[in-house]
């Protein structure tokens, strides 16, 4: 039996081996910087943007996001509106934001009175774990906000 290269670890699962190099090791161990880092500036700046002066309330968003994500690439992202939609008042705007993403804003859509309901699905790309963020904006001014944790089970973003 061949011997590894001894600046290589192997990895073996299943009958498969997977040797890398220690750079790469230590690489995927150290936090990430650069243009795939997380931007928590930006988070607190769409978070505030959005919000403005309202005081979000957890009642009548409904976020179903799975708690643990086994393909990052495609997390599903559901978000609907629970409060009654009359012609008086009705959801304006939905966005979802994830945390610790290098771009935090994953979507925002907007509606109508004539839609009759705010619901959309869509799927997120994630970066690592962490916490994907809905808001919505009714016609009332009133501002809605829920929060779900989502455990990553492999790398996202195309790292």
């Amino acid at each position: 039996m061949r011997q590894p290269h001894p600046t290589r670890r192997s990895l073996v699962a299943a009958g498969a081996a997977l040797a890398l190099p220690g750079t790469v090791l230590a690489q995927a161990k150290a936090p990430l910087v650069g243009p795939l880092a997380p931007n928590p500036q930006a988070f607190r700046q769409a978070m505030e943007q959005f919000i403005g002066k309202a005081r979000p309330q957890a009642d009548g968003l409904l976020l179903d996001v799975p708690v643990l994500a086994d393909n990052p690439s495609g997390v599903p992202v559901k978000v609907k509106i629970t409060l009654p939609i009359t012609e008086q008042d009705w959801c304006e705007e939905i966005i979802v934001l994830a945390e610790l993403n290098p771009s935090p804003l994953a979507c925002r859509l907007q509606f109508t009175a004539a839609a009759g309901t705010a619901e959309a699905s869509v799927r997120l790309r994630l970066a690592q774990s962490q916490t994907v963020h809905a808001l919505a904006r009714m016609k009332s001014g009133k501002v809605l906000a829920t929060k779900q944790a989502v455990t990553v089970a492999a790398s996202g973003c195309g790292m």
